[in-house]
């Protein structure tokens, strides 16, 4: 009898229900299911439930989630768990027990959403081929149960044995075992010896008690003082008492001792005598000495605001001011002086001037305040990191961080690509045991599951490999394609030993991936014959029809034989892009918080004896996706990492990258923190990167690296409340997405309390918003038991956060948790701090209850009648939702931060592709379009937003709209050849002399543009060139997609841009030759060949004239002149590969235009000729 495929190496292990400590905190917008779990319910199915009916939902059983047991059928936490027993045995066996938890949800695999049960398949194979962890040697095996890692060995290779029973143990399950009451998990004795320092230890490490290792006591439940796994593994704080220095930041006991002769105490150091050199009084024996620095170093700032030079910074401001009232005269003289020959072109032209003005005044207001920030790291490292008594490891007291990776169809976005950005995350410079990273696959496809899982394999010898070596950049790709000297720098004698193997594993690894496509279809196309062969012998056994078709879906087969719960290849029902069941995979489980060095042994790739090599907490994520629901594309696949992550590892921040963009400095995420954690930083929302774009054409034909906008347009908003954001490259503060207001009240920004200082009428207006903005504060303050004990601020916490937020209270119950861990450590002048050394604890490992109640909040219901896109998280209702959400949070008074670090913090790849490049613009102008059309207008913004951000946030929306003015003024030039009119009647000395001074201001003020920005001038003529060519193409197609949709409530859709080279694998920048056809190219073109035809009629006609006037036909010729000089870029993309123009396309273009030009002479001779059929005929000379 055949075996069936799914049962050989996974099993499903069936959830069973554990009841959660906070048992009386049921939210009321839930209902239990058969099964025992509360799922979220829409409040039309809450109307209908009786008050009655409630208050039994409520109080019939606590709130629960579905939690798989263990391999060994224990449950992971609960009230009869040993976890929560008292007992002395039971404490002995944790050390045993967090191993098992740890290996059990690494190597599981949690599906599950609305209406389905949370199952656990626990996975021997992830994929195909064999284990490639190289870090793992061939030696003995940990005997904890569970635990597979590798036992503890000397500098001979010899295994060490802790305990007299010869119990073998790894370096981890060791260290639990001893910080947890440092009994054997085999024998059950105490350790007679510590064997810290044999594997490593520091003298200091053995001198540690276990109080140093404790992490801070979690805020109190109600009246429950045990806590189970799943709080703790949140790393629950809270505020312990202050010190007199913290309480009061500006006191200085040092200096109180100084200047009132106090002492220290019995066994600390005292004044000197005035007979030893000092007197009694302070003072030191020198007369007229300075008094000694104190606080010095805890005073230095992290962070530095450096303004423009005087030099640079006045001219600009005064030409844009002198530009701007040149324009008035200009646009009043032009009205007052109109054409009466040519009125109609006279009308168009003044109209689409007087829109150009009133555009660059929106685009140059926001930029008169340009500032430049610098960041200080050895200030934060001595801050956080510093050696102390107290720390005498150096422990960080960082706070958490959890990265965003999004993709959604590995066609088009290539997992090797996707691959890269991990491997920057994993081995960036930052506390591992604080760094989790998070990928969203929101295609749910297996080839993103299985790449991530080779990802995983291949990070455990590229990490160690970087922090060995102090590699830069740490995508692989990136840095093994560097050119120059790779050993520049390097002191280590074994690096090019070690860079020529991770080289060679590196190409072995990017031929797995790339085969994985093929390999997944031969399995899948294996396990759906067997099962195809099993269905036909049972209808034979059954005696049924045999010309009826079998009913066998083409499945997509997982490498250990069992179904991928995601999408299929072949679509099938709840088997496809938008119907599949939610799925979590801890790909890392997250690391401990003692380093972990690595061996010298020969079966390990490269000599790590010296390097900590864990690895940060790596978590697969694809959200459950059903047919009926919005899931609002890549806004609410953000919003379900935001949910998941605060379930599994809360970091306060949140750092955004899109799967293209890796982080080339590895220190970018400490330069954030500095902002973060510097005064006044708990008021900052956000920190954003400029983009940088690696595989640019040189030339940057297209102006894709966008360095106009980043250097000048964003430094320039960093000088007001700060830059928009961009949506990749920006770290969030998590309580900034959750809705919440600034700590302090922002002040008011208008005109009239400029001006007047309001009246009374506004002030008792003002008073009542704020009390509802610090609504939510108060609501989370109780909660985290800093609000007075009363019940009205119970059910505040319990009954509104759940209908905001949704039904988890576990989510819930993080929010101030990670409120907490965010602020910045208190010192002198710093406001709402938390305690220095109050993050250095440990966490605990995750839980299946943690796993299980993340499925629940990316099921697809969950944000059924909550906050969530419409205050709370990314915003939806617009294909940028990037913008709208920076603007949501600059609405509600934060601020933002532009950071330039001097090596690149991201880098990413850009469409260089003529067509890819239009669509992306086409993209982000619709979306331009959409927020104009919203209530995200800036001109409905608040007084908490200042009057230039707000000019600026309007000049977002409203760019797109030039696109109808320019189009009409790139015509005017041959319109204005064809009828021999201009817009003037005449090029007058006042006209020229208007002219040349707008242009010679304009380039003046591009100058210094240049001078402060650090750009060069061929960058600031790209994006004037592609200004014009988006303009007259894109951003015209977006105008008309968004009235369309206003208008008819016809939706908009995209697709992904492809992120791939063109097909000439011998140059780097083939895919900027292939030419795509686009219904976007047609009014450039048009332009173009309109121009070009009226040129050379208005050249005939001037030469066959018997008066000619040539001050029309200079004017006319200049400016479509000017417009095809613009459009240059786009008629080099149309021609095709370089140097490859055929000739004939020539031939053909100048023939054309001399029939044209002929014709037109012929049809519409001049009023002072005859034309070609009159005595004064053609003839040749």
């Amino acid at each position: 009898m055949t075996t069936p495929p799914g049962a050989k190496s996974m099993r499903s292990i069936t959830s069973a229900s554990l009841t959660s400590p906070r048992s009386s905190h049921v939210p009321e917008n839930t209902r239990r299911t058969t099964s025992g779990r509360y799922v979220s319910i829409s409040r039309e199915e809450l109307d209908q439930t009786t008050d009655v009916e409630r208050d039994e939902i409520s109080a019939e059983t606590p709130y629960r989630v579905q939690i798989p047991t263990t391999p060994d059928n224990r449950p992971l936490s609960g009230p009869d768990s040993p976890a929560r027993s008292g007992a002395s045995p039971a404490q002995h066996r944790q050390s045993s027990v967090r191993p098992t938890v740890q290996q059990f949800v690494s190597s599981t695999m949690f599906t599950g959403g609305y209406k389905a049960q949370t199952r656990g398949h626990v996975l021997e194979r992830v994929t195909g081929e064999n284990d490639h962890d190289h870090q793992k040697g061939r030696g003995s095996t940990c005997a904890v149960g569970g635990c597979d890692g590798k036992t503890m060995r000397d500098v001979d290779g010899e295994d060490i044995y802790p305990c007299n029973c010869n119990f073998k143990i790894c370096r981890d399950c060791y260290y639990d075992a001893v910080h947890n009451g440092g009994r054997c998990p085999g024998c059950k004795d105490e350790y007679l010896t510590d064997l810290l320092d044999v594997n490593g230890a520091s003298d200091d490490d053995k001198q540690l008690k276990a109080s140093d290792r404790k992490a801070l006591p979690s805020p109190e439940y109600e009246e429950d003082d045990e806590l189970d796994r799943k709080e703790r593994s949140l790393s629950v704080l809270k505020n312990p008492p202050l010190t007199l220095s913290q309480q009061h930041p500006e006191f200085d006991h040092q200096r109180w001792l100084y200047e009132t002769k106090g002492t220290y105490g019995y066994g600390n150091a005292v004044w000197p005598k005035e007979a030893g050199g000092g007197g009694g009084d302070g003072t030191t024996g020198k007369a007229g000495a300075p008094a000694p620095a104190f606080n010095e170093k805890n005073r230095r700032p992290l962070t530095r605001k450096l303004n423009i030079a005087a030099g640079v910074i006045s001219p600009y401001r005064f030409l844009a001011m002198l530009r701007l009232v040149v324009l008035g005269f200009f646009l009043a003289w032009r009205i007052q002086n109109p054409n009466r020959d040519a009125m109609w072109l006279w009308g168009m032209s003044v109209v689409c001037e007087i829109w150009f003005a009133f555009s660059w005044i929106l685009d140059q207001l926001p930029k008169l305040s340009p500032v430049n920030r610098v960041t200080d790291l050895s200030v934060l490292k001595e801050k956080f990191e510093k050696v102390s008594p107290d720390n005498p490891l150096g422990k960080s007291d960082l706070p958490g961080m959890d990265v965003f990776v999004s993709t959604a169809d590995p066609e088009k976005e290539p997992p090797l690509v996707t691959a890269n950005t991990i491997f920057s995350i994993l081995a960036a410079e930052y506390p591992v045991e604080k760094l989790s990273c998070y990928l969203s696959d929101d295609g749910g496809a297996l080839l993103s599951f299985e790449a991530l899982a080779e990802a995983a394999s291949f990070a455990r010898v590229w990490v160690p490999f970087c922090r060995k070596h102090a590699i830069e950049p740490r995508n692989p790709e990136s840095y093994f394609l560097t050119r120059g000297d790779p050993t520049k720098g390097k002191v280590r004698m074994d690096f090019v030993k070690d860079r020529r193997r991770v080289k060679r594993e590196y190409d072995e690894f990017k031929v797995r991936i790339n085969g994985l496509t093929e390999a997944i279809r031969r399995r899948s196309d294996a396990y759906n014959a067997h099962e195809e062969i099993r269905a036909r012998q049972a209808q034979i056994e059954l005696r049924g029809d045999p010309t009826q078709p079998l009913n066998v879906p083409k499945a997509t087969w997982m490498a250990d034989g069992t179904h991928w719960p995601g999408t299929w290849v072949v679509s099938s029902k709840e088997h496809s892009r938008g119907d599949h069941a939610g799925i979590i995979q801890v790909m890392l489980a997250p690391p401990g918080n003692e380093p972990i060095l690595g061996s010298a042994d020969e079966e390990n790739l490269i000599d790590s004896s010296d390097i900590d090599v864990r690895l940060p907490m790596l978590v697969y994520v694809s959200r459950e996706k059903r047919p009926g629901y919005d899931h609002n594309k890549k806004a609410g696949a953000m919003n379900a990492l935001v949910r998941t992550s605060a379930i599994m590892s809360n970091g306060p921040f949140i750092l955004n990258l899109d799967c293209d963009h890796y982080i080339y400095n590895s220190l970018a995420m400490r330069e954030a923190m500095c902002f973060m954690m510097d005064r006044g930083g708990d008021r900052i929302c956000y920190v954003q990167f400029p983009q940088r774009f690696e595989g640019v054409d040189p030339s940057d034909r297209y102006a894709n690296r966008n360095t106009v906008f980043f250097d000048v347009n964003m430094r320039a908003l960093d000088g007001l409340q700060g830059p928009v954001y961009v949506g990749t490259g920006t770290c969030f503060r998590r309580m900034a997405l959750y809705g919440f207001d600034p700590p302090r009240n922002p002040k008011e920004h208008t005109l009239w309390n400029f001006c007047c200082g309001g009246d009374k009428k506004q002030r008792t207006k003002r008073k009542k918003d704020k009390v509802t903005k610090i609504k939510r504060e108060i609501q989370v303050a109780s909660m985290n038991g800093a609000a007075d004990d009363d019940d009205d601020d119970d059910v505040v916490a319990r009954g509104l956060l759940p209908k905001q937020y949704g039904a988890s209270m576990a989510f819930v119950a993080s929010i101030p948790i990670a409120e907490f861990a965010g602020r910045p450590v208190a010192d002198q002048g710093i406001r709402n701090g938390r305690p220095a050394g109050s993050l250095r604890g440990p966490r605990e490992p995750l839980d299946a209850a943690t796993v299980a109640e993340a499925i629940n909040v990316i099921s697809c219901f969950y944000e059924d009648k909550t906050e969530w896109g419409e205050r709370v998280g990314w915003i939806y209702g617009s294909v940028t939702e990037d913008v709208v959400t920076g603007f949501r949070m600059h609405n509600r008074g934060w601020k933002s931060i532009y950071c330039v670090t001097k090596r690149d913090a991201f880098r990413g790849t850009a469409p260089i592709n003529l067509t890819d490049r239009l669509h992306q613009v086409l993209r982000w102008a619709t979306g331009s379009v959409e927020i104009f059309f919203s209530k995200n207008n800036a001109i409905f913004a608040n007084s908490h937003m200042k009057i230039l951000q707000r000019v600026a946030y309007l000049n977002v929306g409203v760019y797109p709209f030039t696109s109808i003015f320019l189009i009409v003024y790139c015509f005017l030039p041959a319109l204005s050849l064809f009828s021999g009119q201009f817009i003037v009647a005449s090029l007058n000395v006042t006209f020229l002399a208007y002219l040349l001074t707008i242009s010679v201001t304009l380039l003046l003020l591009a100058l210094l543009e240049v001078r402060w920005s650090k750009i060069t001038l061929e960058e600031w003529w790209r994006n004037e060139q592609f200004w014009v060519i988006g303009g007259t193409s894109a951003h015209l197609a977006a105008v008309m997609q968004g009235l369309l949709k206003v208008i008819a409530g016809v939706e908009i859709s995209f697709t992904l841009t492809t992120k791939s080279g063109g097909d000439d694998i011998d140059d780097e920048f083939a895919d900027l030759h292939v030419v795509k056809w686009t219904f976007l190219m047609i009014p450039p073109i048009t332009i173009m060949l309109v121009n070009i035809i009226a040129i050379a009629v208005a050249v005939s006609r001037t030469l066959y004239s018997t008066i000619p006037e040539w001050s029309k036909l200079v004017g006319g010729v200049f400016f479509s002149i000017w417009v095809l000089t613009h459009l240059y870029p786009f008629a080099k993309g149309l021609m095709g590969r370089r140097g490859r123009t055929p000739t004939i396309v020539y031939v053909w273009a100048g023939l054309l235009a001399i029939v044209i030009s002929l014709l037109w002479v012929t049809l519409s001779p001049p009023s002072n000729s005859q034309g070609l059929t009159g005595n004064n005929s053609f003839q040749f000379p």
